[in-house]
């Protein structure tokens, strides 16, 4: 089968639209044609990465309908509605295998990450597919397979936030915008948002921000403590930076001696660069906790729950979407994403 898709054919170069040819699906895949797609500064950072082989697709958060499976997938079956993920399912252990779908570009062999959505059609393994209804919004439903699940997963999930747990997100991109929607959903106070852009930030309130800092007029740790009289419980890095990587540390709150005297917990999920520098007294000290957080879903039953969520008008899937872009501008879309432009979270439409 003949599929367009976005293709980098080596490092440095821009992404060009051309055919893949997509086979049949192996026992354990499948075929999926694409209705939308999310775009993901992640994928800015797998474009540079020099060391992933090409030639090579992108995309990973796209909603469609199966076409096709292969004779070991039973939890779906063709014709229903799914969306494409980069989380597999419950029953993946350590590093998902990254070997590649089986997609060919003028006979080499294409590759992604885990999937890929930025094509008309996409060929991955069932894990990464989750179906839902056909009643459900072929458009906005994209983001929830990694917008959603990390942002709000985070929040959920790795810190398992209670009522009343002050948190500050870094980053008002899609990312950070869920934190902040389902750290509201869960009651946390205060919800600090942080950003340089004043129009992010303005627009973190839409999502349930109490308090915004901009990095441009003040020093965010120092706001934060001053906010919450110490630091807060949770401070989520969704920026990847070194700069951010080190603040999020310094942003919560310390403990002290005793087993329950524990300080507060920096969570990473934005993509991180090789080096920063931390004290390792505030460990030992002050007890505080430092941890990543890849993609905190599982699958199978938060997709259900965050449309669940949307449709109680509690997760604002649809405010979270900013911009919409035809597939054949889809290079258009990451650029504007490299430049700054994209307020909350931008889509393709196939």
């Amino acid at each position: 089968m003949k599929s367009v898709a976005a293709i980098q054919r080596k490092h440095g170069e821009d992404m060009i639209l051309d055919q893949i040819d997509i086979p049949e699906p192996g026992p354990e895949q499948v075929s999926v044609k694409l209705f939308s797609s999310g775009i993901c500064h992640s994928q800015l950072y797998e474009m540079g990465n020099p060391t992933n082989p090409r030639p090579r697709v992108f995309g990973h958060e796209g909603t469609g309908i199966v076409t096709a499976i292969g004779k070991n997938v039973t939890h779906i079956k063709e014709g229903d509605h799914c969306i494409i993920t980069w989380v597999p399912g419950p029953y993946t252990k350590g590093r998902p295998d990254k070997t590649p779908p089986g997609a060919t570009y003028k006979n080499e062999l294409v590759h992604c990450a885990w999937s890929f959505t930025w094509s008309e059609y996409s060929l991955v393994k069932g894990e990464y597919v989750v179906p839902i209804p056909k009643d459900e919004p072929v458009d906005i439903s994209c983001i929830v397979g990694c917008a959603v699940l990390t942002g709000a997963g985070a929040v959920l999930h790795t810190a398992q936030l209670k009522p009343s747990n002050s948190i500050a997100v870094f980053g008002m991109g899609g990312v950070g915008l869920s934190a902040i929607n389902m750290a509201t959903i869960l009651g946390a106070n205060p919800i600090i948002a942080i950003d340089l852009d004043e129009k992010k930030l303005e627009f973190s309130k839409t999502f349930g921000a109490t308090h915004v800092i901009n990095t441009r007029k003040n020093n965010p740790v120092e706001a934060i403590h001053e906010i919450t009289h110490g630091g807060v419980d949770y401070a989520i890095d969704a920026v990847g930076i070194r700069q951010t990587n080190e603040q999020i540390l310094q942003a919560t709150r310390g403990g002290g001696p005793g087993a329950a005297n524990i300080g507060g917990t920096s969570i990473l999920i934005g993509m991180p660069g090789k080096e920063m520098t931390l004290n390792p007294e505030l460990f030992m000290q002050e007890q505080k906790i430092y941890r990543g957080s890849l993609g905190s879903a599982y699958p199978e039953t938060d997709f259900s729950m965050y449309l669940r969520l949307y449709r109680e008008k509690k997760f604002y899937l649809d405010k979270l979407i900013t911009h919409r872009y035809k597939f054949k501008d889809v290079v258009q879309g990451y650029k504007d994403l490299d430049a700054g432009k994209i307020l909350g979270r931008a889509i393709i439409e196939y």
